[in-house]
C-alpha cells in the first residue's frame, strides 16, 4: 500500500545518524508505503507485545518501543501457563530496541530492585548520551493493587538502572516539585542536559530536572503561565479555549531550542521558550473529540527540521506540518488492522531518511512506512 504525499518547493537537507548534514532536495512527489516485513518476524523466544505506550528513535537509527505485557490477555499468553495452553505466547520485555533492519537488539524491563516500575509504561527516549528515559501514566490504583505511576527512570542501554525521579503512588499536585503524577513523555535538551517531563495525565504542566541529578529547575503551564489543577469541563469545539493543559502527552526539544508540546485533548500544540516563555500556538482538527488530534511529534531529520509529523490519535492519521507555521503540507492514514493502516496511532517518529515508524497502542504493533522517492 502507498501513500501518496505532495510536497511543492520545500528543499529539504536529511540530517543521518551520524549528524553529519547531507543536501538532499525532497522532489516535488513523494510517497510512503509501508513495510509489511517489518520488524522481522517471528519476534525471539516465542515474544508478543502489548499495547504500544512510547516510540523513539535514537542518534544510532535505533528503533526503539516500550510496550505493556499487562494489556495481553491469557489467550495472548497461552505459553505462559503452566502447563502451557498452546504453543503461543509469552509476553516480550517492555524495552525493545530494533535495528534499521528490524532485528531486535536490546530488549529487557520490567519491575527490579532499587526503582519503582510504572503500572502503565508510556514515553520513552534516548538522551544524547544514549541513557533511555521511560514514564508512566497510571494515575489510580489498578485491579491488581499496583499504586499509580508517579516517577520516570533512566537506564543504560543494557537496562542497567540508572535514577528515578519521583516515586509511586502518586497523586495530582501540579505544583509538587518532586513528585509525578502521570508522566507521559521526557525529552532531554543535549545543550543543558535539562529534562523536561510530560507530566499530563494527572497533572497539568510540564517540569524540568537536571538529568543527572534530578534536581528540579522548573515548571510552567498553558501559555506559560503557573499550571492549575483546577476541574474543566469534557473538550467541546464550542467551548472556549481552555487555558489549562487537559492531556500533556508529548514533548522534544529542537535545535533552535523550543520546546513543543503535545495538550493533546485540547487538540493543539504550544510552543515555548526553554524558560517556559509562551511563543506559539498550533490548533489541529479543532471539531474532534478526546482522545484528540495532537498525541505526538517528530521532527524531519534536516538541520533546520522543517517539518513535523503529527499522530492524529482520535482520526487515525498522520499529520505532516511546517514547523514554521503548523500549517498542514499533507495527512494519511485511516482505521483498520492490516497493513498500512493505523489502529489507534500513539506515536510516530522520522529516521534520519525521512522513513516514519508508526506505534500503536490498541493495535499493539508498530509499522515502518518507507520514504518513496520519485521526480
Amino acid at each position: 500500500m502507498s501513500i501518496r504525499v505532495k510536497i511543492v518547493a520545500l528543499a529539504l537537507a536529511v540530517w543521518s545518524a551520524s549528524a553529519s548534514v547531507l543536501a538532499v532536495e525532497v522532489p516535488k512527489t513523494i510517497r510512503y508505503e509501508v513495510e509489511a516485513n517489518w520488524p522481522k518476524l517471528p519476534l525471539p523466544n516465542n515474544w508478543v507485545i502489548g499495547e504500544i505506550g512510547g516510540l523513539f528513535v535514537d542518534a544510532d537509527g535505533l528503533i526503539w518501543i516500550v510496550n505493556r505485557p499487562r494489556t495481553l490477555n491469557m489467550r495472548e499468553l497461552s505459553a505462559s501457563r503452566n502447563p502451557p495452553a498452546s504453543r503461543c505466547c509469552v509476553a516480550a520485555p517492555p524495552v525493545i530496541a530494533f535495528d534499521r533492519e528490524g532485528n531486535v537488539v536490546h530488549a529487557w524491563g520490567g519491575p527490579g530492585e532499587g526503582y519503582d516500575w510504572p503500572s502503565i509504561e508510556h514515553g520513552v527516549t534516548v538522551d544524547h548520551r544514549g541513557h533511555v528515559w521511560i514514564g508512566g501514566s497510571s494515575t489510580r490504583v489498578t485491579p491488581e493493587g499496583l499504586k499509580p505511576d508517579g516517577m520516570v527512570l533512566k537506564f543504560t542501554r543494557e537496562g542497567k538502572f540508572l535514577m528515578q525521579i519521583g516515586r509511586a503512588d502518586g497523586k495530582r499536585d501540579s505544583r509538587d516539585t518532586s513528585q509525578l503524577f502521570g508522566a507521559a513523555a521526557i525529552a532531554v535538551d543535549p545543550k543543558t542536559n535539562d529534562a523536561y517531563i510530560a507530566d499530563g495525565y494527572g497533572n497539568h504542566r510540564v517540569i524540568v530536572f537536571d538529568a543527572d541529578t534530578g534536581a528540579y529547575k522548573r515548571l510552567w503551564g498553558a501559555y506559560g503561565k503557573p499550571p492549575t489543577d483546577d476541574d474543566v469541563p469534557r473538550y467541546s469545539p464550542n467551548n472556549p479555549i481552555s487555558q489549562q493543559f487537559r492531556n500533556v502527552h508529548c514533548i522534544a526539544v529542537s535545535r533552535d531550542s523550543l520546546v513543543y508540546v503535545c495538550d493533546r485533548d485540547n487538540n493543539r500544540m504550544q510552543i515555548f521558550k526553554t524558560d517556559g516563555s509562551f511563543v506559539a500556538e498550533h490548533r489541529i482538527g479543532t471539531e474532534t473529540l478526546p482522545p484528540g488530534t495532537v498525541g505526538d511529534i517528530s521532527f524531519w531529520p534536516d538541520a533546520s527540521q522543517t517539518l513535523i509529523a503529527v499522530t492524529d490519535i482520535g482520526n487515525f492519521q498522520i499529520r505532516i506540518l511546517r514547523r514554521s507555521d503548523g500549517s498542514e503540507v499533507y495527512r494519511f492514514g485511516e482505521y483498520g488492522p492490516w497493513a498500512g493502516q493505523l489502529k489507534q496511532v500513539h506515536q510516530a517518529a522520522f529516521d534520519s531518511e525521512g522513513n516514519i515508524y508508526a506505534a500503536e497502542s490498541a493495535g499493539k504493533r508498530i509499522q515502518k512506512f518507507r520514504l518513496v522517492t520519485a521526480d
